[in-house]
């Protein structure tokens, strides 16, 4: 991949995120700081293999076309690495899919017309489908779609604004709050070095985190009593609502 990328660095997408970002996602915390992300790379590498041997989740809103181009340009945008688990383990595909159901639906012909598009660029500059490219190819491909220097014609609109669309998402599947179908496992909060959702902290909770030494808070702003959230759809997933350690 290559240095001059502007977006297609995990480091770039892990400084636009930020800890407070994900907080905002995930509720009050009363947390001031967080350790090092690499901290986490061990419990996000073990969360990485739990996940990537659990059985694929059908998708609920996009094709299978749709599906798979979405699943491989998550992977692109935060990937795997020596860190840790990326966008794919924490199913940000997943999270996209579940909320164009619902909270992004108004974005549902952006990805239908987009993704399309996507691939037609990628077949007329590259000579295959997105898909069939190697991994330095389709960092290219996502590289000009960026920047809006795909051939006329092919987009609708801009490029660039569905590059966007599809990466803010990607962020939101990989570092929200689980609750919503992404993050699995925790692997994006593990990453940042995110403590958790917490009620109350204490000073030695503040202690050992300042320390590096506070174990993780797996659960759900949704499974304290006093955050409610009646938009969310859980009637068909009441396997994805069971969060804990």
């Amino acid at each position: 991949m290559s240095e001059q990328s502007k977006l297609i660095s995990r480091r770039d997408l892990l400084r636009g995120v930020g800890v407070a970002g994900v907080a905002a996602a995930a509720g009050p915390v009363s947390i001031l700081s967080t350790p090092d992300a690499a901290a986490a790379a061990e419990p996000a590498a073990a969360a990485a293999q739990a996940a990537s041997a659990a059985p694929r989740e059908a998708f609920e809103n996009l094709t299978a076309v749709e599906a798979d181009l979405l699943e491989a340009i998550v992977d692109r945008l935060i990937p795997s690495d020596s860190l840790g688990p990326g966008a794919r383990e924490a199913r940000a595909a997943h999270y996209i899919d579940r909320a164009l159901g619902g909270a992004l639906a108004s974005s549902r012909q952006a990805y239908a017309a987009g993704l399309a598009a996507l691939d037609r660029y990628a077949h007329a500059s590259r000579g295959k489908g997105f898909l069939e490219l190697s991994a330095s190819d389709k960092d290219s491909v996502l590289m000009d779609v960026e920047s809006g220097a795909t051939t006329p014609g092919i987009f609708a609109g801009s490029s660039a604004q569905f590059f966007t669309l599809v990466l803010n998402h990607t962020r939101q599947g990989t570092f929200g709050d689980p609750y919503y179908g992404g993050n699995s496992n925790f692997v994006g909060w593990d990453l940042l070095g995110y403590p958790g959702v917490r009620t109350m902290v204490t000073p030695a909770d503040q202690k050992a985190l300042e320390a590096g030494q506070l174990k993780p808070n797996h659960r759900s702003a949704y499974d304290y009593e006093g955050f409610n959230k009646a938009t969310a759809r859980v009637e068909s997933h009441a396997g994805d609502m069971k969060h804990g350690d």
